[in-house]
């Protein structure tokens, strides 16, 4: 349990502010349920049942509204950051309001940021650990380092303890467009053998869970990769889901052919190929994947 379990008894359940409480947010709020009273910020009055179903109280406000975010200060003595940059330029100023408004007062401890691990751009195949340097190749990767970088600084400047979760591909069968079988069912191509690129991937169960052990154990302004154990290039992930789902495997094309048919967001992800080295996950933050592999996870 955090340092902030030390107040007078009727004071001890911690509060914890989730911002961006989209399906993994849901999860992690179901997963505390009982242990911490769980906040989550929400731009639309539509999300309040499913916030409440969870066990999380909305709080309205919208990160691309500074002046909505006043309230935020001295709410939390943990956040986690799961909101997504806009969709334009190079820096991420969501997340610059957010910290802003949190740094009012000092009650926060803890913050743990969902990034990407898009940050690292193609690594050629190789497999590394968080000590990579980041090289991003789109604005999209760009938000997230410079989010990171905030995220890292407002962390040394104010005394809270970072935690920045780079994470791959999500996938969970109850999550909406998280498993093949739709993709399969259309039969979208994949690319031949000799031009596919090494994938990454994360059940959502997991990956709640490794938000909820960040919080509780992340080193300070910390890097961790919330991959699974998983080492199979693109190609080979929807072989394996389509033989689990009794559905025919992907059409292959080439690169060359790929790039005549395919949209520039999807090839963006074809171009990048990376191994990652998860041992922070399991070793710092004690993270026992339920799903360690995609073959578990695909069947679950």
């Amino acid at each position: 349990m955090p340092a902030f379990s030390s107040r007078p008894r009727r004071f001890r359940q911690p509060v914890l502010l989730i911002v961006g409480c989209g399906d993994v947010g849901l999860r992690v709020a179901r997963q505390l349920a009982g242990r911490w009273r769980v906040l989550a910020l929400t731009s639309s009055a539509d999300r309040a049942p499913a916030l409440r179903a969870a066990g999380a109280v909305p709080l309205p406000g919208n990160l691309d509204t500074p002046a909505t975010l006043g309230r935020l200060a001295g709410l939390a003595d943990a956040v986690l950051h799961l909101a997504p940059p806009a969709r334009d330029g190079d820096t991420d100023e969501r997340t610059r309001h957010l910290l802003q408004a949190l740094a009012r007062q000092g009650r926060v401890k803890r913050l743990v940021y969902g990034s990407t691990t898009g940050v690292y751009g193609d690594a050629g195949g190789a497999r590394f650990d968080e000590t990579r340097p980041v090289n991003p190749a789109s604005d999209r990767a760009r938000r997230r380092v410079d989010a990171e970088a905030r995220v890292r600084w407002y962390g040394q400047a104010f005394g809270v303890a970072t935690t920045v979760l780079r994470i791959p591909g999500i996938y969970a069968g109850d999550r909406p467009g998280g498993h093949p079988r739709e993709r399969l069912a259309r039969a979208t191509p994949v690319l031949v053998a000799e031009d596919d690129v090494y994938t990454n991937h994360i059940h959502a169960d997991d990956l709640a869970r490794a938000c909820i052990a960040a919080l509780h154990r992340g080193l300070p302004q910390r890097i961790v990769h919330a991959s699974d154990h998983t080492a199979l290039k693109m190609g080979e992930y929807f072989d394996l889901a389509a033989d689990l789902c009794g559905l025919p495997r992907p059409p292959r094309i080439t690169r060359e052919e790929a790039g005549r048919t395919m949209s520039a967001m999807q090839l963006s992800f074809w171009s990048e190929s990376r191994r990652l080295d998860n041992r922070r996950l399991v070793k710092e933050l004690r993270v026992a994947l339920r799903y360690p592999t995609v073959r578990e996870g695909l069947v679950a």
